[in-house]
């Protein structure tokens, strides 16, 4: 890619292209993208040069804070490239659990207040509220140097990050245009529960795969409900796949980027 810069914004590498310039430049709509869990820094950046969005928007891409090579050393391969995450992820109990439900889920929805399922949807990660702080500087940072209008910032991201997405949106007053929630799923219900309805009227688009083996189809669903039962904008895509971000979906967001950065939006900060 022959147009993009790299900047140290609050502590964390974040690559920015678009604009005016290819590299930021201008005062057009900014979307910040986070990758997902054991990806590298710049695994989204190749998305922005087939992106088709609204002239003059610039893209965003903070590479997570944590280093999956250090943690897990030679356990899962992370060592090979630079792995990269917002907060560590027990995968072992992650995948015992699911591996428990696995015939209840197969067999339809399960309840949601199965206790066995309810160990990880309403699991707070430990690492969750310093990631959340961390974005909210980042996206501070972004916003001042970059001059983004008032209403004219859509955040998202993939699996874990689309989470952490979720959660700054849910736990903050700041203005959005947008939410991109590609793969993601239910975490932290009692906390999100009760903070849905200050989003209400806030676009968002959620994805999904069918045949998704890491983050289960039916909590995808649970999750759209919710939102949409709190008032949220939910498009919903799934798609028949597996844990990925395929060209339907691509398609989908660049249609949704249009609708919501068409015209200056006021915001989304509380609509309660």
């Amino acid at each position: 890619m022959r147009y993009l810069t790299e900047r140290e914004i609050a502590g964390l590498r974040v690559i920015i292209t678009g604009g005016s310039d290819g590299k930021g430049g201008g005062e057009g709509p900014l979307v910040v993208l986070l990758h997902g869990f054991g990806a590298p820094g710049r695994d989204l950046v190749p998305l922005s040069q087939v992106m088709s969005v609204p002239t003059g928007t610039r893209f965003a891409f903070p590479a997570a804070p944590l280093s999956l090579a250090d943690s897990f050393g030679g356990g899962r391969g992370f060592e090979m490239f630079d792995s990269r995450a917002w907060w560590m992820i027990d995968i072992e109990r992650f995948e015992r659990v699911l591996g428990q439900l696995g015939p209840r889920a197969r067999s339809g929805m399960p309840n949601l207040n199965d206790p066995l399922l309810r160990s990880l949807t309403d699991d707070v990660p430990a690492g969750l509220a310093p990631a959340r702080t961390q974005l909210l500087s980042v996206l501070d940072e972004l916003e001042r140097q970059l001059h983004v209008p008032p209403g004219q910032m859509v955040l998202g991201g993939f699996s874990q990050e689309s989470m952490l997405s979720l959660d700054v949106a849910l736990r903050s007053e700041r203005e959005l245009a947008g939410l991109l929630l590609w793969s993601s799923t239910l975490i932290c219900q009692p906390e999100w529960d009760p903070r849905m309805a200050s989003r209400r009227g806030l676009p968002i688009l959620q994805s999904h795969g069918q045949q998704d083996p890491l983050l289960p189809f039916f909590l995808a669903e649970a999750l759209r409900d919710k939102l949409t039962a709190a008032g949220a904008a939910v498009d919903f895509v799934p798609f028949r796949g597996a844990h990925e971000i395929p060209q339907a979906v691509l398609r989908a967001t660049d249609a949704f980027l249009h609708k919501v950065l068409a015209t200056p939006q006021t915001g989304h900060s509380d609509h309660g």
